[in-house]
């Protein structure tokens, strides 16, 4: 899958379609969150890296999904006020999406093909896999759920000063 990460559009959690191209210039870090994941702790950690780095040109990119465990089962409405209640996020949350299965969205279809998994997979595993697109919109790297977003500070310090 040729391109890059702008071609695609998604729809923020309050129903408004939003081009990626609006993100042209950044650096990206793209991830599926859920509300109920032993993960979902690490939406403070997105949300620091958010503001020390949003000033230099970075964004976060935030896709609820319900795919793993159910763990996202509320309405938009629901997920972005338990998300400013608890995290007091404010980087960009889209509508919940699927990342895997015929009805996947295409970016996140994209994002897989141009950083594949373990051993290759093209899916996704669990909530908080995280793709880190540089300025040009091409995805530099894939992190496992299991990485924490302060491990990530040195590769979008590489990025923002490249």
């Amino acid at each position: 899958m040729a391109g890059n990460i702008y071609q695609f559009e998604a729809k923020l959690n309050n129903g408004q379609v939003k081009s990626l191209q609006e993100y042209k210039g950044k650096v990206l870090l793209v991830l599926n969150t859920a509300s109920k994941c032993g993960f979902t702790p690490q939406y403070a950690g997105l949300q620091e890296l958010y503001q020390q780095y949003q000033s230099r040109g970075f964004a976060v990119l935030g896709f609820p999904c319900d795919q793993f465990g159910h763990q996202e089962p509320g309405s938009d409405e629901q997920i972005e006020q338990f998300c400013s209640l608890n995290f007091n996020l404010s980087f960009d949350l889209f509508t919940k999406v699927a990342v895997n299965g015929p009805h996947s969205h295409p970016m996140f279809t994209f994002l897989k093909h141009a950083a594949p998994g373990i051993m290759g997979s093209k899916r996704i595993k669990w909530n908080f896999t995280k793709f880190l697109i540089n300025k040009q919109g091409e995805v530099v790297k894939r992190y496992a759920p299991t990485t924490k977003p302060e491990k990530i500070s040195q590769d979008i310090e590489a990025q923002l000063n490249s």
